[in-house]
């Protein structure tokens, strides 16, 4: 198990806020085909942090298993199992519960995920599997799609790691390993983008898959490196995502029309995820704190970590509401700042009444949570 940084509980309050930006961006109609729409789109790297930061979290137990040697207490994977199904599970099922009870009453502008068959398709995770399933309210939880595939397939790729290096600390076979299973992403965006392939084949979990295996490889890499140059990281991960709004990586939407694009695009999202992620995963493993670490580590940045999963659940149903209090609906337009800071205002208090209700189900969880 990874040991408890509390810089990367904070990181994840980035990761909430940027996904919430985007959405804000999108609904006030400011996804346009220029540098400043494009960029606005691209707040959805929020998403990739959150993936990176699951790869390197969880994996981080295989890592520390192997480093102890063939006598090491094998990983559970039941244990896995059961701690991520209490921690994911009570929150995202109660959100797709609370959506659907809400559009009972209130008019849906779609069709899109209505009836049973949505209802059953999100209780499973599987509404990505096909075009117009999505309900609105729900539409951020494509990524929980993704998230949940990853979770499946997490320990079948440890344990191959464990026989591999025969139980024995090897980061170059585990590297090797890893790189050989992230090429799943580039072969399958190369496969269904610009094909006749089903058009939400673009966002299965295949096209994300590469992102988590990033944070597998830093679990890898961490343990190798005792120094980092925090600062150029960071500089180069800010660097990446300014340079993400230009039309090389797509346009302002989240699946780009090319697989050039698409592959340009998740490069420099993992290039911003990891230049924001590494420091604070090597300065808290050597026990250190600089001032990336102590700036996520703050008391605000780790209570807002601690709810950011609850937050992401709920921010989009909420951004349903503020856009008809602030009378944006109708002509998609309005200030992105504002919608942001209201939605921002009204998920906290839901979010935390959420992560309190079910942080009993949750609360002798032993694993990091990644959300």
């Amino acid at each position: 198990m990874a040991a408890r940084v509390p810089a990367l509980t904070g990181i994840r309050t980035l990761a909430a806020l940027s996904v919430c930006l985007t959405h804000a961006a999108y609904w006030t109609g400011h996804y346009r085909d220029t540098y400043e729409g494009r960029l606005s789109a691209r707040f959805e790297i929020g998403v990739t942090i959150f993936f990176v930061l699951s790869g390197y979290l969880l994996y981080s137990t295989w890592v520390g298993r192997l480093r102890r040697g063939p006598e090491a207490t094998p990983v559970s994977v039941r244990t896995y199992f059961a701690h991520r199904a209490r921690r994911v599970l009570p929150a995202y099922w109660l959100t797709v519960v609370g959506v659907y009870l809400v559009f009972l009453v209130r008019e849906n502008p779609t069709d899109y995920g209505s009836g049973w068959d949505g209802f059953v398709r999100h209780m499973t995770f599987t509404q990505v599997f096909g075009l117009g399933h999505q309900h609105t309210g729900l539409t951020q939880m494509w990524s929980m799609v993704a998230e949940v595939s990853f979770y499946l397939v997490l320990p079948p790729i440890a344990l191959l790691g464990v026989a591999v290096c025969r139980g024995r600390w090897r980061p170059d076979l585990l590297l090797c390993l890893l790189v050989g299973v992230a090429l799943v992403s580039p072969l399958w965006i190369f496969a269904v983008v610009g094909s006749d392939v089903d058009l939400s084949a673009r966002i299965w979990p295949p096209t994300f898959f590469w992102w988590f295996v990033a944070g597998m490889v830093l679990a890898v890499c961490v343990p190798l490196m005792s120094r980092i140059r925090t600062g150029w990281w960071v500089v180069i991960g800010a660097a990446a995502f300014l340079v993400s709004g230009i039309g090389a990586a797509g346009g302002a939407t989240m699946a780009p029309d090319t697989a050039g694009q698409t592959i340009v695009k998740h490069i420099l999202y993992l290039v911003v995820s990891l230049g924001f992620i590494a420091p604070l995963a090597v300065v808290g493993a050597n026990g250190g704190m600089d001032w990336w670490s102590r700036l996520w580590a703050s008391r605000p940045t780790v209570w807002f970590g601690e709810i950011s999963y609850e937050f992401f659940c709920v921010h989009v149903i909420v951004l349903e509401f503020v856009m008809d209090l602030l009378g944006y609906r109708v002509l998609a337009t309005g200030s992105t700042v504002v919608a942001f800071a209201v939605t921002t205002a009204f998920s906290i208090p839901l979010a935390w009444a959420l992560h309190r209700v079910t942080r009993p189900i949750w609360r002798r969880n032993s694993t990091v949570a990644t959300r």
